[in-house]
């Protein structure tokens, strides 16, 4: 492992403020803000690096400082931070720019263009999505004459001295070698904590892993926790220095109150010094209708929870229209009102029907503007609901952002905010990304989210990007941020949501079939697929927390060594078989809990034992079994609902120990300490928490609300776990054995699951021979509480050890060999690579696609699959290609549809069958769900064949943007296909392609941007 790099670290402060003694509270805010406008400047620099600038002019690498003639000056004074960046760019090396939304980063970005610029050499922006590349190029233009734009959509001025591009764009021209990058001097990424997305987060990291070391980089990022990691990467990959400069400054300080729904007034939990009010929580606390909760534990006020976790009744509408208007009254505008649906922003915005927020001459400017925009649209599609019915909302200063709305309104909305012109903004959280567009008055309607597996709080990072869009420079003394809840909240986790830490960068790096056929594609083979994982931001972070394993294991030595030795032998055998018995049994229920497999078992009243991470929660009784996760509103639940699952969630009664309540602490492990009797709550519990399934079936209460209600069903659960010493007899989940039926004739119904794999079958076999081991152990009859407990915590210790050694001895580098080497072997067998890993050519036409699934595309190119269809069938074949958003309406495909997508299905079915055999992990049914997405291909087919845009939206309740959004990206797709087509030598499926491309091409679908 290469030897980390050296970081030196200097604090940059203000003229005269280099007393690091702290501010008391009562000081004024001007001068907390000036102690405040500070900036941490770091340095990571390679081993043996000998800088070679005059350090009159440029300073040293831990000050650096400029004293020569500026590429660029600015109308302004600049801040500490942007001072001291522009000294590191002026260095030539490269720099990480953190800092608050709103803070100037884009003068930085700039300035390094500017550089680039004097010094006649060429700079490349990249930014994660196309509307942003869309708006930053519009504004880049404004400042500089040489811009070009590449988003795939759209390529103006590709010979420019400065290219606005998306990553994708690059990581592409990086992968063919492209000559533009011989003449790039710099490359600036935008937004590069986007580098943590699941989806597209590699596109980053194998972007900066290609780039030639000539080149130096800037990125700019909201704040992050873990900055000077990710500069010690940059010099660790690249051997070069790179600085971070970092400020938590805001321009303008930001004042955070609290409104709850149901009571009255404003209450500040944090003001501009960052104090956070505990007399005045307290008070909001107070404000709470006390029956609300009263029943805080039991399942009826955790679905109430639910429904109002949600934001979208009745009375929250009028909570927010009151908090609109009393906004206005105080003169707090402009307010951005966020929300997390996009439907609710909608309605939000209708039900301001009654406030007027524009003056007759700013109606008039929002009519010329609002008209002028729309005269690229042709007669029939100015007259879109969608359009028409905007119109009356932008000329009141009220608007929506949100990204299901048409391209052009949602254009239309920012350029009218930015002049002024809308005083009212219901958005999303996508607004509070990219271009600069701040308000006076942030609102949240909500303080939780789905996030696809549950109900949570919003985090610090997001909080702190949203809430940055409060306060405009220059025109506003203090932001105002206003939190709107319906339930109770602890004190902690409000503190931790607007004043915790921003989230650490985390890579998300993994093995794509695009990226590995590409790499062995490359004729220098300077890289390869071994060096990519080597060189990963994933394996520098794995590395680098090695040492801290170590530390761990040393102090779980230290413990074991003063725990009870005695018996030790015999123990380490007992925990042996429970923890054996534990894996074998968490392996089986993965397959188990399959809900086509688990769901009709799971009646009210069945057994079922729950594992949660390290946590025995034993054995509970189900309640209720429901198909979309409710929010995990409490404390109690979150341990459980907010793990990863498959959808369906379980109410299951659990033992927990006393005051595990619905707002009490984090519930303790399920069997409580000897001597304390425990109660019953209703928990949601996800399938894949369930360890174990019991023939054993009681009854349950209807009304489950009252405490001797479940006291009862803990006495029966105590009472059957005493009549089965030896554990709850359990449902068998493998096809019975002609043994076991001679034996046990009677419970035959009871334990077929007709689960009949040989593997399976296995496993079951072992785990029934180790529970006879453990059963027939002399530690298993034992009634020392405290002996058992002791062993077993030595026993935890024991295994805790040896999991993190075997984590220290198994890098994780072998993982990525192991997948890399399985992924090849699937890219052998599906004929994109021979037997000595030289591409072929199904290969060389895999290599050109990245919109969409690149293996299962090229099978139905080389299967014959889009010949038999004709141009139309294959714009809308191709459409189940794209990720976008899901209808929640029943598909019925005509007939010339439907047998395509079969053939669609079926190969997606072989594919990931050939994955599975090769020794990936993957699941065929998620596979082939995840992979086929028809939700748009009637609307597709017929927009091909002429239809308009009206008579599209008519046929699904997908939003117009998401429909535009899909048939873009769709375009993108065709166009790839048609040039992997003429890779391979195909021309009919070429011009098939082409021919599919041109005829979705057309109106409203690719309206120009008005940002172009």
């Amino acid at each position: 492992m290469d030897e980390y790099p050296t970081s030196l670290k200097r604090k940059q402060l203000e003229e005269n403020l280099n007393s690091k003694q702290e501010v008391p509270a009562q000081e004024s805010t001007s001068k907390r803000r000036n102690l405040s406008q500070t900036c941490v400047h770091e340095v990571a620099v390679p081993s043996g690096y000998a800088p070679s600038k005059d350090e009159s002019v440029y300073g040293t690498l831990a000050d650096p400082i400029y004293n020569g003639e500026m590429a660029k000056t600015y109308p302004f004074k600049l801040d500490p931070f942007q001072e001291v960046s522009v000294a590191c760019l002026e260095r030539n090396e490269s720099i990480l720019v953190s800092a608050h939304t709103s803070a100037g980063k884009t003068a930085v970005a700039e300035y390094a263009i500017a550089m680039a610029f004097r010094d006649k050499q060429r700079v490349i922006y990249t930014s994660p999505l196309k509307a942003l590349s869309n708006q930053k190029y519009r504004e880049l233009s404004q400042e500089f004459s040489d811009v070009g734009l590449m988003t795939g959509d759209v390529t103006l001025s590709p010979n420019a001295s400065c290219l606005v591009m998306t990553t994708e764009i690059l990581r592409g021209m990086l992968y063919r070698g492209s000559e533009v990058l011989k003449e790039v001097a710099w490359v600036i990424f935008d937004e590069i904590h986007y580098m943590k997305d699941r989806e597209r987060g590699v596109v980053w990291e194998e972007s900066i892993i290609f780039l030639p070391p000539a080149i130096k980089m800037v990125f700019l990022s909201a704040t992050m926790s873990n900055a000077t990691e990710f500069a010690e990467w940059i010099c660790n990959l690249h051997k070069q220095p790179c600085h971070v400069v970092y400020t938590d400054f805001r321009p303008t300080p930001l004042q955070h109150y609290v409104f709850p729904m149901g009571g009255s007034g404003l209450y500040l939990v944090v003001d501009e010094n960052e104090q956070f009010k505990e007399d005045n929580f307290l008070k909001l606390q107070d404000t709470f209708v006390k029956q609300n909760l009263a029943d805080g534990n039991n399942t009826v006020n955790a679905k109430a929870n639910g429904r109002i976790g949600k934001g979208g009744n009745a009375s929250g509408g009028s909570e927010i229209y009151k908090i609109v208007k009393m906004i206005m009254e105080r003169k707090f505008q402009p307010v951005i009102v966020f929300s997390f649906s996009r439907r609710e922003c909608e309605q939000h915005a209708m039900s301001m029907s009654k406030l007027d927020f524009n003056t007759q001459e700013e109606k008039d400017v929002v009519d010329q503007v609002f008209r002028t925009a729309i005269l690229c649209l042709s007669e029939e599609d100015r007259n879109l609901p969608a359009i028409e019915l905007m119109m009356p909302l932008l000329q009141r200063g009220i608007a929506v952002h949100h990204s299901g709305l048409l391209p052009i309104i949602k254009e239309l909305v920012e350029l009218l905010f930015q002049e002024g012109l809308v005083k009212a903004l219901f958005a999303t959280e996508t607004f509070a990304m990219g271009l600069n567009m701040p308000a006076k008055t942030v609102v949240f309607t909500t303080v939780k989210k789905w996030d696809g597996d549950s109900h949570r709080y919003i985090g610090s990072g997001e909080y702190i990007q949203m809430s940055g869009r409060a306060g405009r420079r220059g025109k506003d003394s203090q932001g105002i941020c206003i939190i709107m809840i319906d339930e109770e909240m602890e004190m902690n986790t409000l503190k931790d949501m607007v004043l915790g830490r921003p989230a650490p960068l985390v890579s998300t790096f993994r093995l794509s079939y695009y990226s590995i056929l590409n790499l062995m594609t490359r004729a220098e083979g300077q890289f390869t697929a071994e060096h990519v994982i080597k060189n990963s931001f994933h394996q520098f972070q794995y590395e680098k927390a090695l040492p801290d394993i170590g530390k761990k294991v040393s102090e779980l030595e230290e413990e074991a060594a003063k725990l009870d030795s005695s018996g030790e032998v015999e123990v380490a055998e007992y925990h042996r078989l429970k923890l054996e018995i534990a894996q074998l049994e968490k392996k089986m229920m993965a397959e188990t809990t399959r809900p086509e497999r688990m769901l009709s078992y799971l009646l009210p009243g069945r057994l079922v034992k729950v594992r949660e991470g390290g946590t025995d929660w034993g054995w509970g009784v189900v309640v209720n079994v429901v198909k979309k996760p409710p929010a995990a509103s409490s404390s109690l639940t979150a341990a459980l609902a907010s793990s990863r699952g498959n959808g369906c969630i379980v109410d299951v009664l659990l033992h927990c120990s006393l005051g595990s309540s619905e707002k009490g602490p984090q519930p303790k492990p399920s069997h409580p300490l000897p001597g304390e009797r425990g109660e019953m709550h209703v928990v949601p519990v996800q399938l894949p928490l369930l360890s174990a399934l019991s023939k054993l079936r009681i009854s349950v209460p209807s009304d489950l609300r009252p405490m001797e209600a479940r006291q009862t069903i803990l006495l029966a659960v105590l009472e059957l776990e005493k009549r089965y010493p030896q554990g709850l007899p359990k449902l068998n989940p493998v096809k019975v054995l002609k043994s076991y039926m001679f034996k046990y004739p009677r419970e035959r119904k009871h334990l077929d699951m007709g689960i009949n794999d040989l593997e399976f079958v296995e496993l079951a076999n072992q785990i029934e021979e180790l529970e006879q081991k453990l059963f027939s152990h002399p530690l298993h009859k034992s009634q020392d509480e405290h002996q058992i407990r002791s062993f077993q915590r030595k026993a935890e210790v024991n295994h805790e050890i040896q999991q993190l050694k075997s984590k220290m001895r198994d890098s994780q580098l072998q993982k990525f060999r192991d997948e890399l080497k399985n992924r090849s072997r699937v890219l052998q067998r599906l004929g994109h690579i021979d037997g000595d890993g030289i591409v072929q050519l199904k290969g060389r036409a895999a290599c050109l696609i990245d919109t969409g699934d690149e293996l299962l595309v090229t099978e139905l190119m080389f299967n014959g699959t889009f010949n038999d269809l004709d141009h139309h069938q294959v714009a809308a074949l191709a459409s189940c290609f794209i990720p976008g958003d899901r209808s929640s309406e029943q598909i019925h495909l005509r007939a010339e549809l439907a047998k395509p997508l079969q053939q669609l299905q079926d190969s997606a079915r072989g594919i990931a069958e050939i994955e599975r055999e090769c020794k990936l992990e993957i699941n065929v049914d998620e596979y082939v769900e995840a992979s086929v997405r028809p939700y748009l291909m009637d609307v597709i087919y017929c927009w091909s064949r002429g239809a308009s845009f009206a008579e599209v939206l008519e046929m699904t309740d997908i939003f117009e943007g998401s429909i535009i959004r899909l048939a873009r990206r769709l375009d993108e797709f065709l166009n790839q296909l048609k040039a992997a087509a003429h890779a391979v030598g195909e021309a009919g499926l070429k011009d098939k392609f082409a021919a599919a491309s041109e005829s979705i091409h057309r109106g409203i679908m690719f309206a120009n941007s008005l940002y172009l």
